[in-house]
């Protein structure tokens, strides 16, 4: 699923570079789940996290009524009266059922541009070619625990030596894009409470950003690790194609902990037993 702030083209990266040792896994700002659904299952604890309310209420759905779900989506129409008359009766609080909200903020992510729920797309779409997802989707949630909760409470409830979050939270002076998902907006103050929160945890983390020096003087810390990458400006590519972001990832432990612990590959031509020596040596 589409959603602003995705981790579609990092997931590899991010779950590469996990640590090898955690019981239990924290999503904190879930979104559209990118990396809870690439990570193997696994026999660790998991948990989805979102502030967004309508996000969390679909997911739950997805997980709980997905066959009711998918009746509820089965007639809706691509059109953007449909797209007008849903996006205000989600703005008004509508007393309608959780099952009929989920379909309706479904239709808003799937039918806006570039998913941002404020107007309407004019792309052509098969809602039907969803529902396999929706089915996969219902399967891989089974178990796991959805929350919605401030981070900093959500953090506090479920630190353990053992916890593990993943953090991707709105970007720093980007924070405008995610008004329109149902938040206040995400502060400056957010971004220090957010340091802070993580910074006491007993549990390790690692924490998506844009690269910015606001951001990396924040985390500028003993223990902690900062590293670089870029990805696809998606809101670009339009315009400048090829345009990368430049991201940071932040962590707590050594994010080179799982590559390091591969066994390197062996190869008979290289190898130097003790007291081995070559005739061309």
């Amino acid at each position: 699923m589409s959603w602003i702030g995705g981790k579609k083209s990092l997931r590899e990266l991010i779950v590469s570079l996990f640590p090898l040792y955690y019981e239990r896994y924290i999503e904190v700002f879930g979104g559209a789940g990118w990396i809870l659904f690439h990570k193997n299952p696994g026999n660790d604890f998991e948990v989805y996290n979102d502030y967004n309310s309508l996000l969390v209420n679909l997911y739950r759905c997805v997980r709980e009524k997905p066959n009711e779900l998918m009746d509820a989506l089965r007639y809706c129409l691509n059109s953007r009266e449909d797209f007008d008359y849903i996006k205000n009766c989600l703005a008004r609080d509508s007393p309608a059922s959780d099952v009929q909200k989920a379909a309706w903020f479904y239709q808003l992510i799937r039918y806006s541009y570039a998913s941002g729920l404020t107007s309407f797309g004019s792309q052509p779409h098969d809602i039907w070619s969803n529902f396999p997802l929706i089915e996969q989707a219902h399967r891989r949630l089974a178990k796991v625990v959805i929350e919605n909760k401030d981070f900093e409470k959500l953090i506090r409830q479920y630190d353990r030596p053992v916890s593990f979050f993943y953090c991707d939270p709105p970007y720093f002076e980007t924070e405008g894009y995610y008004k329109n998902v149902g938040e206040d907006g995400f502060t400056e103050k957010d971004h220090i409470r957010l340091r802070d929160s993580l910074m006491k945890a007993q549990g390790k983390f690692l924490l998506s950003y844009n690269d910015c020096e606001f951001i990396r003087e924040l985390y500028n810390a003993p223990g902690i690790q900062i590293d670089a990458y870029t990805r696809i400006n998606n809101i670009k590519q339009r315009y400048d194609g090829g345009s990368q972001f430049p991201e940071i990832l932040i962590a707590n432990y050594d994010m080179q902990e799982r590559g390091l612990s591969i066994p390197a590959q062996m190869n008979l031509f290289d190898i130097r037993a003790p007291g081995f020596t070559s005739d061309e040596e």
